[in-house]
């Protein structure tokens, strides 16, 4: 099959086009023809060996880890899944991911897909849809009434978001650039903050959670808009500890469970037009479409979800 690789750590040269083996499938995974993937952070951070002292892989390394398409072959003890079923997923970490014609997935993080949806718009949810669940639901506790701050809403993660806290009957502000106001309001935002002509942090206060995309400074500011009790849960960095303590929040730093239970939630909401992905970018799989997408990314200015279509 087609897949592009990375033989060493690097810059986005390292991405090269391949023909390598069909993913060998154990007994409770899926084989999956893809039909789109898409790009997150994650991605490229990999890439470039940010993460090789979590994730120790050996070379040569597929990248992506996010998967839409139809199930090409079952194992022998899976039990929900047949030949031709439309899937989406958040496959598991391994140096086997989804910038490939196939990859093997295990039954439990699948989650079926709903024919009124396309297979590039489901590649864009998994990673950044589950994120923005765990954060907001699993670890904010998110109720209806709440007060929340949603960093970077332009962003995968903020996106996702900014619909699932409007989900849960949130008042929801976020922060982003002048030139993304128009559809990141269409998403129901309440008050949007152009990051480049207001401060946050001086302009809201008394919120029950925000949502760190960004860390640094951004994650600092963040406690003074929190209220006693608020939560600060972030993808980027872990919260300090004594800021925590001082304005009496709980601050935790979220890293990614993939679970096709979750996945399947996130499904309904997007087969019932609660949840939409906004696609600001698509690339072909191959080795220079795979290039432009990492550029785009690391550039933190992308639209919407970068989008590789497979087939």
């Amino acid at each position: 099959m087609k897949a592009i690789v990375i033989e060493q750590y690097g810059g986005k040269e390292q991405l090269v086009e391949k023909v390598v083996d069909h993913p060998t499938l154990e007994n409770n995974q899926v084989l999956v023809e893809l039909h789109a993937t898409s790009i997150n952070p994650i991605d490229w951070k990999l890439r470039e060996g940010y993460l090789k002292e979590m994730l120790d892989f050996d070379f040569p390394i597929i990248l992506g880890w996010d998967a839409a398409g139809v199930v090409k072959e079952v194992g022998s003890a899976v039990k929900q899944y047949k030949q031709g079923d439309r899937v989406f997923a958040r496959p598991a970490t391994t140096r086997f991911g989804t910038y490939a014609e196939y990859v093997a997935v295990d039954e439990e993080l699948l989650a079926p897909l709903p024919d009124n949806i396309p297979f590039e718009e489901a590649a864009a949810v998994p990673l950044a849809g589950l994120t923005a669940w765990q954060c907001l639901v699993d670890f904010a506790e998110i109720k209806e009434g709440d007060r929340v701050l949603i960093h970077a809403g332009s962003g995968g993660v903020g996106q996702y978001a900014i619909q699932l806290a409007k989900h849960f009957g949130a008042y929801v502000a976020t922060t982003a650039s002048g030139k993304n106001q128009s559809w990141v309001e269409e998403l129901g935002v309440d008050r949007f903050i152009n990051y480049r002509e207001e401060q946050f942090d001086e302009v809201l206060s008394d919120f029950d959670i925000v949502l760190d995309t960004l860390g640094g400074e951004i994650q600092e500011k963040s406690f003074k808009v929190l209220k006693e009790g608020g939560r600060l849960p972030s993808i980027v960095q872990p919260p300090d500890d004594k800021l925590a303590e001082k304005h009496n929040v709980k601050a935790g730093f979220v890293w990614l469970e993939p679970s096709g239970e979750k996945l399947s939630k996130l499904a309904d909401l997007m087969e019932n037009g609660k949840l939409t992905s906004v696609i600001g970018h698509r690339f072909p799989l191959t080795e220079k479409g795979l290039k432009e997408a990492h550029d785009i990314s690391e550039s933190h200015h992308a639209k919407g979800k970068i989008i590789i279509s497979i087939k």
